[in-house]
């Protein structure tokens, strides 16, 4: 099996479905060319039947950017993948993705369709949607909700009808990884034409575990992932992109697989999201949050200091962050302070360290965070406190 895992960033879409991260056209253009840089292998500009804007943002996407494929999203119906392929026709390299719903309770509430009915709208959308383009993914929605054994004949089926990838995602959540993953490994047991389509994953967060999923699915045979900067999507979210390759980049000996992502660009792309939909990132967000590489607890600092590898298992350089931290709080001991110290040119006698280190825990209790000020202002008054106590000491 290839080991080379395909990401498909779907920011622009699935991403921009949550509330308050809708995007402009203009603003989906900067980071479809920031989502370039970070070499995406797909990108998923948007759903062109949802509006006359998204349909113009998959056109002009389509039309700038050239090296990922661009795939637009469709349903299984004639006039949204025509309007999709309409969308795409500017693409150096075109992907359409249909999807329908696969499990029970989607059919029985919100489609009112047989399982039967929903076989054959699957097969119909792949064979329609190969008339217009080569490349052609097939989502099962809710397939980690779907029984089993339909689940294989349905993508069975649409593989047989020329579909390229055959996406299973986790779209609400639910599954844990030990049941993603036997899902995947089953789906590959079980479907006879099963190597002629790449396996693909879509986990949500609802449960806090996209990212573990997406990764027992790479352990099971997936090679393409569906995820977003910043983890953002739908409800409580996708899987993070940033999450999912630095995984992949750490633990390459144990996942045995790699991508071709930039990794250097994933500080900028997350930024870049943040400051075009107005949403911060929390801080103490993985690999990208502004904690990510920052120590306050004495104990941690001191062994930063020593050798970094003791509590950081990637650089800051390595995701494009500019450099780490070391933060003087109430929790910091005299290591960090010397060393704060010394960076500033302004290293201290052990007796002006005592003063300054305690004037330090006072200032951090009432502010949590030293800065650099309050550090001029504490050695400073370290330094005169240390001159009067030697001034007036015994003869």
């Amino acid at each position: 099996m290839d080991n080379k895992l395909i990401i498909f960033d779907t920011t622009l879409r699935d991403g921009e479905q949550a509330p308050g991260f809708s995007m402009t056209i203009d603003e989906k253009l900067r980071m479809a060319r920031q989502l370039e840089k970070l070499n995406v292998d797909i990108l998923e500009a948007g759903f062109p039947i949802a509006s006359e804007g998204d349909f113009q943002a998959v056109r002009r996407v389509s039309a700038e950017i050239r090296t990922p494929v661009i795939a637009g999203l469709a349903r299984c119906v004639k006039k949204d993948i025509d309007r999709c392929a309409k969308a795409l026709e500017g693409a150096n390299k075109a992907r359409i993705h249909v999807f329908l719903a696969t499990s029970d309770i989607h059919l029985k509430y919100k489609l009112n369709k047989t399982r039967e009915e929903c076989l054959a709208g699957a097969v119909e959308g792949v064979r329609y949607a190969r008339t217009l383009c080569e490349n052609v993914e097939f989502s099962a929605e809710d397939a980690g909700r779907t029984d089993i054994d339909f689940l294989a004949k349905v993508t069975e089926a649409v593989i047989d009808e020329g579909a390229t990838t055959v996406n299973l995602p986790d779209t609400v959540g639910y599954c844990t990884p030990e049941e993603y993953g036997f899902l995947i490994k089953t789906l590959r047991s079980k479907v006879r034409n099963i190597d002629k389509a790449i396996l693909s994953t879509h986990c949500h967060n609802d449960l806090g575990l996209a990212v573990a999923n997406s990764l027992a699915g790479i352990q099971n045979g997936i090679r393409q992932v569906e995820c977003t900067i910043n983890g953002i999507g739908e409800r409580a979210g996708n899987a993070a992109l940033e999450e999912i390759v630095m995984a992949l980049q750490v633990r390459k000996q144990f996942f045995g697989v790699h991508t071709g992502i930039n990794a250097r660009e994933l500080y900028d792309s997350s930024r870049l999201l943040s400051e075009v939909t107005g949403m911060p990132v929390q801080a103490n967000k993985a690999i990208v949050g502004d904690n990510a590489f920052a120590h306050e607890a004495g104990i941690h600092q001191d062994g930063m200091l020593k050798n970094a590898m003791t509590y950081e298992i990637m650089t800051p350089a390595s995701v494009g962050v500019p450099e780490g931290k070391i933060v003087l709080g109430k929790h910091s001991g005299r290591h960090a302070l010397v060393a704060r110290c010394r960076a500033m040119g302004k290293p201290l006698s052990p007796e002006e360290l005592e003063h300054a280190y305690m004037l330090m825990t006072t200032v951090a209790d009432r502010k949590k965070k030293v800065d650099d000020q309050d550090l001029e202002e504490i050695i400073s008054a370290a330094r005169s406190k240390t001159a009067t106590g030697a001034a007036a000491g015994p003869a």
